[in-house]
């Protein structure tokens, strides 16, 4: 039997020659390849054991990738921004290859219900993806690699999505905790903006401005706040799919008064962020978002004062000068004026892709407009016409024929999200949610057409997650109505 008294503890076993020589060969080990390999290679290995102790915590409770994901979604781009070298996009990809490895070895020691995932929702997203691989054999496209960086964005994570909620986040607090992890990262956001606009940016961003992204973020002396977001546009279309959301959630919110108020907060600083990011097309985010809402209310009487609020904006902005000395309002109204020159850019451009096009019915390949156009394929007409919006960039990349089947997924989803919601629904918890949600799909359907927005991130996966959910309502209203009839009976 041991003596406790002379066992050995702490400190004192670190005394053992055999313990210091490990230490000073790992202190080593560590300095030899940061001085090799760069600040990032010594960081990776100070932070490895914290990596294979998460990959073993999502094996063993995969909804753990899930919440990790949704954490990566919104910071990747920000980090980005400060760890050079680290292509963070993937580390998305990589999360949801391990929620489904997890999944799979998972399967040989208990019942996975796989069986969640087989519904119309899911059998449109292998379409959508179908089309993409297609577009591998497609003769017009330049390069393969730009593909496999867009086409993530554009269909993947959509693939990757929709299923994995079916299966794991298929309950009521499983909503209530995406919810609440897109208002905290939100107000997050708003507080790196509000820094942005009121103290000025980090040397980190000021080097990313000084990339050449200045041009389109510094307009007239005044910043186009970008949080840690990609753009601006991004973050002013982000913000105001947040501002939609939580203002629909936080007006129906009975429950709890606190929820309520931080709800409504979350909404009012969502649409301040939309305003300060200058971004005009984000403002068709709650314009097209709420007026679905009016129209799920099925009520004459808040139909007709939706329709007087929307008059009452457009006259505000496009027929008075009210405000016009707030830069903020002013960049606004410009998103009401037909002769905008920026507008008239962007019409002329796609005149000239109308004419390429014509004789192109499966576009130019994906990933061969735009950002990824300039890197792998930079001389090309696609990659030097710009296409501003995420609709005529599926149209430039994946032609007429894509562009037609993406706009009858979208509207299927909404169609089907909003019949449920009016007609089948029983729980008003449930079709507040689901309100909220889909028309925060709507808002974003409607935003990108001014702008890329929909399929990049954070926003991206916030749609496909939020499709999910949607799909799932009668199935989480029955949940909800089931356990307030057990609340009523006891």
């Amino acid at each position: 039997m041991t003596n406790s008294f002379t066992r050995k503890y702490g400190a004192e076993i670190l005394r053992k020659p055999q313990f210091a020589a490990v230490l000073i060969a790992v202190v080593l080990g560590l300095g030899y390849v940061t001085a090799h390999g760069g600040m990032v290679s010594g960081i990776g290995i100070i932070i490895l054991p914290f990596i294979i102790s998460y990959i073993y915590l999502v094996f063993m409770v995969p909804k753990a990738g899930l919440v990790g994901m949704y954490i990566l979604n919104f910071t990747a781009i920000g980090i980005g921004r400060y760890v050079k070298g680290v292509p963070m996009g993937l580390t998305i990809d990589a999360h949801f290859i391990l929620i489904y490895a997890s999944l799979f070895f998972m399967a040989f020691f208990r019942k996975i219900p796989w069986s969640n995932a087989k519904n119309d929702l899911t059998l449109l997203a292998v379409v959508w993806y179908a089309y993409a691989l297609f577009q591998l054999v497609n003769p017009e496209a330049v390069s393969r690699v730009a593909w496999f960086y867009a086409m993530r964005g554009v269909s993947l994570y959509m693939l990757f999505a929709i299923p994995v909620l079916f299966i794991l986040f298929n309950k009521n607090k499983d909503l209530d905790m995406f919810l609440k992890l897109w208002a905290v990262f939100s107000v997050f956001a708003v507080l790196k903006g509000l820094m942005q606009k009121f103290i000025g940016v980090d040397p980190f961003e000021q080097a990313w401005l000084d990339e050449g992204n200045d041009s389109t973020h510094l307009l007239f002396g005044k910043l186009r706040v970008f949080s840690y977001y990609s753009d601006a546009g991004q973050f002013g279309a982000a913000m105001g799919h947040t501002g939609v959301v939580f203002s629909i959630l936080g007006w129906h919110e009975k429950k709890s008064f606190k929820l309520k108020v931080f709800y409504l907060v979350v909404g009012f600083l969502g649409l301040y962020g939309m305003m300060i990011s200058g971004t005009r097309g984000a403002i068709a985010v709650p314009i097209v978002g709420g007026a679905l809402y009016f129209v799920l209310k099925k009520n004459i009487k808040i139909l007709a004062l939706g329709l007087v609020m929307g008059v009452a904006v457009l006259v505000f902005f496009k027929y008075t000068s009210i405000g016009s000395g707030n830069y903020t309002i002013q960049r606004m109204r410009t998103a009401f004026d037909p002769n905008d020159a920026s507008l008239q850019v962007r019409l002329a451009n796609q005149r000239k892709l109308k004419t390429y096009l014509a004789s192109r019915p499966f576009g130019g390949g994906i990933g061969s407009a735009g950002g990824w156009g300039l890197r792998f394929s930079p001389h090309t007409f696609l990659a030097q016409t710009a296409t501003d919006s995420w609709y005529v960039m599926i149209w430039a990349e994946q032609g007429v024929i894509g562009l037609v089947l993406h706009l009858c997924i979208l509207f299927y989803i909404v169609g089907k999200g909003a019949y449920v919601i009016m007609f089948k629904l029983k729980d008003e918890e449930i079709k507040a949610k689901m309100s909220a949600l889909v028309c925060g799909i709507f808002g974003i359907m409607g935003a990108s057409y001014g702008n890329g927005v929909l399929g990049q991130m954070p926003t991206g996966i916030l749609i496909y997650s939020s499709m999910a959910f949607l799909f799932m309502a009668q199935k989480l209203d029955k949940e909800q109505t089931e356990l307030n009839a057990l609340n009523d009976k006891n």
